[in-house]
């Protein structure tokens, strides 16, 4: 088994907060991975070394500082009335809406959902704000979202995940 259930989820709460509730269909597209399949992942796509962002050393391609984007707000976004992605993550990934994606919080937290369920939802994945990064499955684009309020839109390097 490679998921958890939503409802024995240690963070289900962020997707069912009475002040940003995420509609049932949205709801059940978002699948939390069991501990062992979020730390293949991050092995796969993150780092083999590190296990969450505060941690990335050389050899991990989210340190490499030339891959990264100028630094954008989030923060006044999340803040705000406005649902909408920050432009500048709409402007950069031009993602179909049934792209997977990984929104990755640390070695053992990844969730999957599709990116227009993230869209529609990104606020909830941001309740934690501790240097998760947004992949998409297939995707060379990654945002990188900073404990700080803002974020960076990178680059992965070329190489193939294995099963993918």
């Amino acid at each position: 088994m490679n998921y958890v259930e939503l409802d024995s989820y240690s963070r289900k709460w962020i997707f069912t907060h009475a002040s940003m509730p995420v509609e049932a269909d949205d709801l059940a597209q978002i699948k939390p991975f069991t501990q062992a399949r979020s730390a293949q992942l991050w092995r796969e796509h993150v780092s083999s070394q590190s296990p969450d962002a505060d941690h990335f050393e050389k050899g991990d391609w989210p340190a490499d500082q030339k891959i990264w984007s100028q630094s954008f707000d989030w923060q006044s976004a999340w803040d705000g009335d406005d649902i909408d992605l920050p432009d500048a993550i709409s402007a950069e990934l031009s993602w179909e809406d049934n792209t997977t994606v990984f929104f990755c919080y640390e070695k053992y937290n990844v969730v999957e959902t599709k990116w227009g369920v993230f869209k529609r939802n990104w606020k909830n994945f941001l309740f934690f704000d501790d240097g998760p990064l947004l992949l998409g499955r297939k995707k060379k684009q990654a945002v990188w979202f900073k404990s700080n309020g803002t974020f960076q839109i990178g680059h992965r390097p070329d190489r193939t995940p294995s099963g993918e």
